[in-house]
C-alpha cells in the first residue's frame, strides 16, 4: 500500500502580505483568508488549497533568471484567455514583466509585485 500527500498550502515570504495576498487576489478571483493579517494573509480555493504570504524582515525577492537570489519557487497559471490579454491585466494589477522570456508564444514569465517569477499558460 502506498501513502500518497495531498497538496493544501503554498506559502510566499513577502515584505507585505496584505498588498501581496490583493494582488494575487485579484488575479486569481480566490477568497480571501478570513484570519489574514499584516503578519499572515492568504487566500482560500474551493477545492481547499490556501495561497499564504508570510512577512519576511529583510525580503530580498530573487533574482530571476539570474539565480543571485534564488527563486526557490516558480507557480504557474494556466489563463482562460490569451496570454496577451492575460499579461496585460496582470501588468495593470501590478505585476512586472522580465525581458527574458525563455517559452516564446507558450507562456509568459511575469513577477508578481513582491518579485516571485511566475508563468501563465492557456494549456
Amino acid at each position: 500500500m502506498s501513502s500518497q500527500m495531498e497538496l493544501v498550502a503554498i506559502t510566499l515570504d513577502c515584505p507585505d502580505p496584505t498588498a501581496l495576498a490583493a494582488f494575487y487576489q485579484q488575479a486569481t478571483g480566490l477568497e480571501p483568508h478570513p484570519r489574514s493579517d499584516a503578519d499572515f494573509a492568504g487566500l482560500n480555493r474551493e477545492d481547499g488549497l490556501f495561497l499564504g504570504f508570510q512577512r519576511v524582515e529583510g525580503y530580498r525577492p530573487p533574482c530571476w533568471p539570474g539565480q543571485a537570489v534564488p527563486q526557490q519557487l516558480h507557480i504557474c497559471f494556466r489563463v482562460s484567455e490569451s496570454l496577451d490579454v492575460a499579461e496585460a491585466r496582470l501588468l495593470e494589477l501590478g505585476a512586472g514583466k522580465p525581458d527574458h522570456q525563455p517559452l516564446g508564444d507558450k507562456a509568459r514569465v511575469l513577477t508578481d509585485p513582491a518579485g516571485h517569477p511566475f508563468c501563465i499558460v492557456t494549456r
